[in-house]
């Protein structure tokens, strides 16, 4: 049996060919909300780093400017460093690419989503080799989506409720 208090011993070398396993989070995120921040917290448990990503859509007309949601976001993520923010407005899969991301992070509240996020991850996966790994909505959350809240903001309406304590909107 070995002497385990060998001051020789010394911790095992880290995996020099470890690759950082990164995901994609897109959206559009008008704005972030608690269910969001629920799919971040959950996926950095089942990748290294998540890249946040904003979809630039001109032909969706936004509660807050790009500019404002980069900045409430890394705002909100500023103590985490696996966590970053950007914007592109190309195809999720070539924005992907260019940050090193082997995977896209997706939330599923409903039957109607699956349908919709399986035909963009099987399209993703056909013409990128990316694969799409989904989380399902915790169940107290699936009432909360970014187009009521944007509603109640316009309404001015109190939504701290569903979006992430301490994030200054």
């Amino acid at each position: 049996m070995a002497n385990q208090n060998n001051n020789n011993s010394r911790p095992a070398p880290r995996n020099a060919h470890h690759i950082t396993r990164i995901a994609l989070f897109p959206g559009t995120f008008d704005p972030f909300t608690i269910g969001h921040e629920s799919l971040v917290r959950r996926g950095l448990e089942l990748v290294d780093e998540i890249v946040i990503s904003i979809g630039v859509n001109e032909a969706k007309k936004t509660y807050f400017s790009l500019e404002k949601r980069i900045k409430i976001i890394r705002d909100l993520y500023k103590d985490e460093p696996r966590v970053k923010v950007g914007s592109y407005d190309s195809l999720t899969i070539e924005f992907a690419k260019k940050v090193g991301a082997k995977f896209i992070l997706r939330g599923i509240r409903s039957v109607n989503d699956f349908e919709y996020e399986k035909t963009i991850a099987d399209m993703n996966r056909t013409i990128s080799g990316i694969e799409t790994f989904v989380l399902f909505t915790e169940p107290e959350l699936t009432h909360i989506s970014s187009t009521h809240v944007r509603e109640l903001l316009r309404y001015g309406h109190d939504v701290s409720a569903f979006i992430p304590k301490g994030m200054k909107l």
